[in-house]
């Protein structure tokens, strides 16, 4: 299997295990400043060279041999699965995507003829219930994540505790996993812990958020998405991610998480 979503710096400074929709794209770009003092010009995803990604052939072997070892100090980093499901809706399933297009081509009509969602039209523009349709793509989501119907789960909505696993069962350690509503604490933990070729100041750092803008805004607080059964959904979805990364369930519209991480909770119940 090895290790599917992981990046590391080309001087092996640190390894970052990315989680869809949790500030990914500013972390990576901290990552290719910490080694080459610029950020890479574009998407951080889209970059060939300047970072060792799982995806590029050539990056396999040295990612593989320094988490294997422990070489380096490795991180991830989590966020609020309301807002993390509320974001993913608003980018991916809204939203015009850089290339011009809908997501996943086809899924969006999909969604539209089969769960009768609503989109704000072909550009994402347009006023439309956005409570309701929510709450049917989250009928979607439940659908394709414990029937694997009528498709595949989508690494931007399935569960984070998913993402993060992959890391720990090929022989991977955390030494830290941040949160995104904390992000400038954690990332100077993490900051604090390795020595970098650039000195890198987080108050001097933009947040890349490559998603920002692709979809409507969204006009309502975050709990008046979630009715109780929403709620439910929410939780049947993303128990583990509640319980292992410590935000509260019961309340969607508190962001925060409400305790500490406990990394070896994490390590041994994702380690199965």
């Amino acid at each position: 299997m090895g290790f599917p979503g992981t990046w590391m710096t080309e001087s092996e400074s640190v390894v970052y295990r990315v989680v869809p929709k949790c500030a990914c794209s500013t972390i990576g770009q901290i990552l290719h400043y910490s080694d080459h003092g610029v950020f890479f010009d574009g998407d951080i995803h889209d970059a060939k060279t300047g970072l060792h990604k799982w995806a590029l052939e050539g990056s396999q072997g040295p990612i593989t041999r320094n988490v294997q070892g422990h070489r380096s100090y490795a991180f991830t980093c989590v966020r609020n699965p309301y807002t993390r499901i509320l974001s993913s809706f608003f980018d991916k399933i809204c939203g015009i995507q850089r290339n011009g297009k809908r997501y996943r081509g086809n899924l969006v009509p999909k969604l539209i003829y089969d769960y009768g969602i609503e989109v704000g039209g072909d550009d994402g523009k347009q006023e439309f219930d956005q409570i309701k349709s929510f709450r049917r793509f989250l009928l979607f989501v439940r659908d394709s994540i414990r029937f694997r119907r009528p498709m595949e789960p989508d690494i931007h909505w399935s569960a984070m505790s998913g993402h993060v696993s992959t890391f720990i069962w090929n022989g991977g350690t955390y030494d830290k996993i941040i949160w995104t509503e904390q992000f400038n604490e954690g990332m100077q933990e993490v900051l604090d812990s390795i020595e970098t070729q650039h000195p890198v100041d987080l108050g001097d750092i933009p947040r890349f958020n490559e998603s920002e803008g692709h979809g409507p805004k969204r006009l309502h607080p975050v709990e008046d998405y979630f009715d109780d059964l929403s709620m439910h959904l929410v939780y049947e979805i993303f128990k583990r991610d509640f319980e292992l990364f410590k935000y509260d369930v019961e309340n969607p519209g508190n962001k925060m998480p409400i305790g500490e991480i406990d990394l070896n909770e994490v390590h041994a119940k994702l380690g199965d």
